[in-house]
């Protein structure tokens, strides 16, 4: 696999650096890229046979799904550039209960794989490996919002507040509102605010009456208007 320098590919790691030691440190820290084209991803994953020393993968470019199933139900979460991930561990590590763990490619990515030596360079730079644990600490408060979103009551209303989560990391202004370009089908943001797909068609139904949302042409999708209102009747607790 090709090498690439991931301080030029991904520069917010190195934010804490100084510019001279940006120059080295940009210069030592290579790691090999791998390719990834729409579809299961599945593995062998690289890395996955020297755990104890990798630090995992670092996406630079694109969009994956990993979504976690237990019995009939799916929950996922969506994943793109910054995020550090180790997708050879199943989250079934230690569990007595069965979870099928899978992964995703929406759109052609390329990841980066921090390995031992890798590791072993960025050790000279305490400001990278915490700007990587930040990434893991960010990934995980998404998560947390997630869940909160799967517990409000209706489905028009976890799907408004999913999309302005969405529109925060992926978001462009527009003179027409706020497009996100991530090519979701119904069935995927069913399985991200924790409903059916049925339901989904429905509520994004709901809300592109309402003005607040618009499926473009290419795919991509336009929230019109502000943010949402938390005090606004949409997101009323049910009884």
């Amino acid at each position: 696999m090709r090498q690439v320098r991931v301080l030029e590919r991904d520069p917010d790691l190195a934010r804490g650096l100084a510019l001279d030691q940006l120059t080295v440190a940009q210069r030592h820290l290579v790691a090999p890229v791998q390719q990834i084209e729409p579809g299961e991803w599945r593995g062998p994953w690289d890395g996955a046979d020297e755990q104890s020393g990798d630090l995992g993968v670092l996406v630079l470019d694109g969009l994956l799904m990993r979504a976690q199933r237990i019995g009939t139900v799916s929950a996922a979460e969506l994943l793109g550039a910054g995020d550090v991930l180790r997708p050879w561990l199943t989250g079934q590590e230690g569990s007595s209960l069965l979870a099928e763990a899978s992964w995703q490619v929406l759109q052609p990515t390329s990841v980066a794989l921090l390995d031992r030596r890798f590791a072993t360079v960025a050790g000279r730079w305490p400001e990278i490996t915490s700007a990587l644990m930040e990434r893991s600490v960010q990934r995980a408060r998404l998560l947390a919002f997630q869940m909160a979103v799967a517990s409000v009551r209706r489905i028009d209303a976890r799907l408004l507040l999913l999309f302005w989560r969405l529109a925060d990391r992926w978001g462009r202004v527009t003179s027409d509102g706020v497009v996100v370009p991530l090519r979701l089908t119904h069935g995927w943001l069913a399985s991200l605010v924790g409903a059916q797909r049925p339901s989904v068609t429905t509520a994004l139904g709901h809300l592109a009456g309402a003005g607040r949302i618009e499926r473009m042409e290419d795919g991509s999708w336009l929230l019109r208007g502000d943010p949402p209102d938390l005090g606004e009747p949409l997101f009323a607790a049910g009884a």
